[in-house]
């Protein structure tokens, strides 16, 4: 069995996916070593004692340990990992648009993972010569897990969101940074993708682009993706904000806050957030994942909206159901092969958004449906979507590089 090597100490909830995974992969086996980004002296002295030549590999999230940490590099800037010969499967729980500036020199050994179907193809298209796959979704945690769910009647909070909202007018300055041309482009990307939320940014960047040029070559394509990461960013906190106002277009959660509804949001940013009744807007703390699953176990209703992702789930909608909550999401591709909505979860659509407050003001008048829902939706995350599942497949990836899932 491989030694395991897994980063904590810079994003939180990455660092706390990387626990989950260990854990887990303790109990198939294998030795696991947590490396403290915030430490990285004291953290690389025990690493080496930890480290094994040629049966070692490291487990990251978005690249860390490969970032350009200086800790990490030789006096030639070589990675530590390649010099040591240490395979890498980095899980990217992001759109790799985000991240060309480090696909463009990965290490040896390295080895891409996405949590988006669509993810995998942009990689193949684009960076065809690195090592991709398997696709490996998020999956959830149950805080308690040796104690039964609350029942849903018996909960504090009517509809929970955890998660932090950006104003999408922050992302105003790169839209209109160089003329009136191309803010002109960019706005019509944005709607095009307002209109068609189905669609993903690369495929309408793609499909503006070759209105406008009738040819465009594929690496030039690439750059232009790569510059694009603001519209994905502005298109996500817009749905996510209309999820929870009233927008000129779109009524969302608003309906329920004006019918007397509160709607508890765990996170930062939402005193940005503009709405007509703030007073059944309960702007609580932010936490840390912990302190999430915390809220989940309290709430009966748990609004998730999906970032960018068309092909993949989210890790909200997987802990909902681990911790007894009734899980509220638009969908994906993915979700609809697993999800089955009225059974397991609650779906809404971001064309209709309108049917939102309706969906959410049934479910909260039928406490007995909602239980039904809540116990399918549990039954169903346990039986494939908490990090020990994925934990299984990276596990046959490591030890034999084959894919499982």
């Amino acid at each position: 069995m491989k030694k395991l090597l897994f980063f904590t100490g810079d994003i939180e909830t990455q660092g706390y996916f990387s626990k989950q995974i260990a854990e887990a992969m303790k109990g198939l086996g294998h030795e696991t070593f947590i490396y403290d980004l915030s430490k990285p002296w004291e953290s690389t002295e025990k690493f080496f004692r930890f480290f094994e030549q040629d049966n070692t590999a490291l487990i990251n999230f978005n690249f860390h340990g490969m970032s350009g940490e200086q800790y990490f590099l030789d006096e030639n800037d070589t990675l530590m990992w390649e010099a040591l010969r240490i395979p890498s499967y980095n899980i990217v729980v992001d759109h790799p648009m985000y991240y060309h500036h480090f696909l463009e020199k990965v290490p040896a050994h390295y080895h891409h993972i996405s949590i988006d179907k669509n993810h995998e193809i942009y990689m193949r298209r684009f960076f065809p010569e690195i090592k991709n796959g398997p696709f490996l979704p998020l999956a959830g945690t149950k805080l308690y897990p040796n104690k039964s769910n609350v029942p849903i009647a018996c909960r504090k909070y009517d509809v929970i969101m955890v998660g932090n909202y950006c104003k999408p007018s922050t992302f105003d300055k790169y839209i209109t940074r160089i003329d009136d041309e191309y803010t002109a482009f960019y706005h019509g990307m944005i709607e095009d993708l307002f209109m068609h939320p189905d669609k993903t940014v690369e495929e309408v960047a793609e499909t503006h682009l070759l209105a406008e040029l009738s040819e465009v070559p594929e690496e030039e394509l690439k750059k232009t993706l790569a510059a694009l990461t603001f519209i994905d960013l502005y298109v996500r906190y817009t749905f996510r904000g209309r999820a929870t106002q009233r927008m000129a277009v779109l009524h969302a959660i608003q309906e329920l806050v004006d019918a007397g509804i509160k709607v508890h949001v765990f996170g930062d940013g939402w005193e940005l957030l503009e709405c007509r009744h703030p007073e059944n807007l309960m702007i609580m703390n932010s936490l840390d994942s912990a302190g999430c699953l915390k809220k989940l176990c309290q709430a009966k209703l748990s609004l998730n909206v999906m970032p960018w992702f068309k092909n993949g789930a989210h890790d909200r909608i997987f802990n909902s159901m681990l911790n007894g909550a009734v899980c509220l999401t638009d969908s994906s591709i993915y979700l609809d092969e697993i999800l089955h909505d009225g059974k397991d979860c609650s779906l809404y659509s971001l064309e209709r958004m309108e049917r939102l407050p309706e969906i959410a003001k049934e479910l909260l008048s039928d406490p007995d449906r909602m239980q039904e829902i809540a116990d399918s939706g549990y039954e169903l995350a346990q039986a494939g979507h908490t990090w020990a599942h994925r934990a299984g497949v990276l596990h046959n990836l490591v030890e034999e590089g084959r894919y499982s899932s």
